[in-house]
């Protein structure tokens, strides 16, 4: 019975997610010109840094152990990651307004988890751009489809760790006041480490990216995964994925304890 009850509850959020998921993306597309803009404006920022890392490998070969293509992974990963994040938990980086502004009232008065609400009821439209750019630049690489596989997987993985980086400083608001500038910088953080060969930084600080800042579990180790197949390693990346989800709802739901409500009177469709 527990069982049978567990099972509707995953088939009630996966079809509450869906859900979502095509209101936000309609939402987008009212404004098509708007949408097309943003997301291909992305694409070509991102692109303009292909440009400069393959000028600098044909200037100095490998760099910190990492070939040209080993950069682009990181690149790919990264983009697409923090994209899926963003496209599908648009929210992540407003918990801190939603509370300081007592606009989580609404997701109170819904009968889905309150977080899981708040999440999935916005999309950043720029962030498709950043989603599609990793795939972009998967096929120049000419990976095969196994490699496709693998890096659809740490996507997944990778935008765990981002949203749950995010939930977690945004949630310091409950007890902070405010912690949106914690989360600026936790994302600049993240993104810096994770965009440049894990070999350029001393030994002593490599510590950080698998504690502090986890760009190791978003893209250092899923680059190691990926030159040679390792289902201990990548077994490790998803459990530590999970574990940040689960970590950062817990820490939303024990600020949640101590919400004051704004008194907003409001409804969602």
């Amino acid at each position: 019975m527990k069982r049978e009850n567990a099972q509707a509850l995953l088939r009630a959020y996966a079809r509450f997610f869906a859900a979502s998921f095509r209101a936000n993306l309609r939402s987008a597309m009212e404004y098509r010109t708007n949408f097309l803009i943003q997301v291909f404006g992305m694409m070509i920022n991102n692109a303009a840094f292909v440009v400069f890392w393959s000028f600098l490998f044909a200037k100095t070969g490998a760099l910190g152990g990492y070939r040209f293509q080993d950069v682009m992974f990181l690149w790919a990963l990264s983009s697409s990651a923090f994209g899926l994040s963003n496209v599908l938990f648009g929210n992540a980086r407003q918990l801190s307004e939603l509370v300081r502004q007592g606009d989580l009232d609404v997701y109170l008065l819904q009968p889905k988890d309150v977080l899981v609400n708040a999440l999935t009821s916005k999309t950043i439209v720029s962030a498709w751009g950043d989603f599609a750019y990793g795939f972009v630049v998967l096929a120049f690489l000419g990976f095969d489809p196994p490699h496709w596989i693998m890096f659809a997987l740490f996507v997944v993985s990778g935008a765990l760790v981002f949203t749950g980086v995010f939930v977690i400083s945004e949630s310091l608001s409950f007890f902070l006041g405010s912690s949106a500038g914690i989360t600026g910088a936790a994302t600049e953080f993240i993104l810096s480490f994770s965009l440049y060969p894990e070999g350029i930084f001393p030994s002593g600080m490599r510590w950080v990216f698998y504690s502090l800042v986890p760009s190791g579990f978003i893209v250092f180790l899923p680059l190691r995964v990926f030159r040679s197949w390792s289902p201990g390693l990548a077994a490790l990346v998803l459990a530590v994925s999970l574990a940040y989800a689960f970590l950062a709802a817990g820490i939303f739901r024990a600020g949640l304890k101590r919400y004051e409500s704004g008194n907003r009177i409001g409804a969602r469709d």
